[in-house]
């Protein structure tokens, strides 16, 4: 199988790439690329966020305040994310522009500020736009799942309707920002990133209801249309308006692609492997769990879920978490976080050392570090 084939790319290589004597955390990683670029992603917004539209939606969604709806710890997100991974997207498209330079028909580079076009950071703006809106629309509570613990009926509805009405109006700023920017190439990879997130969260909900019908190949198909097809496109698309050549534009996508799935399993694999995670809980469709399920086949499986249940039929995930760590399913996944890690690192290889190259590299390496 194709995963089969990049664990054993992998081998022994990742030892010297990965090999840092002092690793840096992940936040830290991203607060030093964002000095690289100018100024903090997390403000990159705060047009669109502090418009009137937007302001009214907000005094609206101040009524769920004291409800259960999702839409409130989104919101959270957006004023304290301790890991910066909100940001993440429009941090690398800056530096994936900075670190690729001037274009060569542009000898001149009057138009440059730090050294990125403004129409790369309008995309950037863009990419994080479209990225958070997504993240609003992923809010929507499913009422017919909905029981009265989760609170009132009528607060869930309203909660909807926010989300919905929240999600599109930023849509909508990404769509009028991409028209902008002129470039029908530009238009045509974004619009399809948009489509390839809208399919890969179909997909993401469709594998929940038959999760042992979910392998690991089309683990990685899913992530890649839910998380790494924005990122890899925006930096396809970074490159695109620096009119770079096909060359550099496929290895920007590259980039995204390995960077994104790599920090997707990252964040897959922490209640595995940081301590004090213990009894939190984990997706049944997160890769270490995938990689398990395959291991061990759909029979056992199931008697280990039987296995985990409490008396009130709740799954134990501090127990289930022990019988996933017996196996091989959380190395295996281990080994395929650092195999993207690897592959985002050999594709920054054909570019020019700079800050923005280094700081992208460390990008990369912190994937591997938990």
């Amino acid at each position: 199988m194709a995963w089969r084939s990049r664990l054993s790319y992998f081998g022994l290589k990742h030892l010297s790439i990965f090999s840092n004597p002092s690793p840096s955390s992940w936040t830290k990683v991203v607060s030093d690329a964002e000095k690289i670029v100018g100024y903090p992603t997390s403000f990159m917004s705060l047009r669109c966020l502090l418009s009137d539209e937007l302001s009214n939606v907000a005094m609206h969604v101040r009524k769920l305040v004291g409800t259960k709806h999702p839409l409130l710890n989104t919101a959270r997100g957006f004023v304290y994310d301790s890991r910066n991974n909100l940001q993440m997207r429009g941090l690398v498209v800056l530096l994936m522009s900075k670190a690729a330079g001037p274009s060569s028909s542009d000898p001149i580079h009057d138009s440059m500020v730090s050294g990125i076009y403004p129409s790369q950071r309008n995309l950037a703006e863009i990419t994080e736009l479209i990225h958070t809106a997504f993240l609003v629309h992923r809010g929507i509570v499913n009422l017919k799942e909905w029981t009265n613990s989760d609170g009132p009926l009528k607060d869930m509805q309203f909660g909807n309707k926010m989300a919905v009405l929240s999600g599109d109006f930023l849509l909508a700023n990404a769509c009028t920002g991409l028209a902008q920017l002129n470039d029908t190439k530009v238009v045509e990879l974004i619009s399809s990133a948009i489509g390839d997130v809208v399919q890969g969260i179909y997909h993401e909900s469709s594998s929940s209801a038959e999760q042992d019908s979910l392998t690991v190949a089309s683990w990685e198909d899913q992530a890649f249309l839910s998380h790494g097809a924005l990122l890899a496109k925006s930096c396809q698309a970074a490159m695109k308006l620096a009119r770079h050549s096909t060359e550099a534009q496929n290895l920007a996508f590259q980039y995204g692609k390995h960077l994104a799935l790599g920090h997707k399993l990252n964040s897959e694999l922490q209640p595995f492997m940081k301590s004090g995670s213990e009894g939190a809980v984990f997706s049944l469709d997160s890769a270490p769990v995938v990689f398990h399920r395959q291991i061990v086949g759909p029979e056992r499986w199931q008697q280990q879920l039987k296995q985990a249940q409490n008396m009130s039929r709740q799954i134990d995930y501090t127990e289930l978490r022990g019988l996933i760590k017996m196996e091989r399913g959380v190395s295996q996944a281990l080994d395929l976080c650092s195999y993207h890690g690897n592959k985002a690192l050999e594709a920054m290889k054909c570019f020019p050392p700079s800050e923005a190259r280094s700081a992208l590299e460390n990008m990369a390496c912190a994937l591997n570090k938990f």
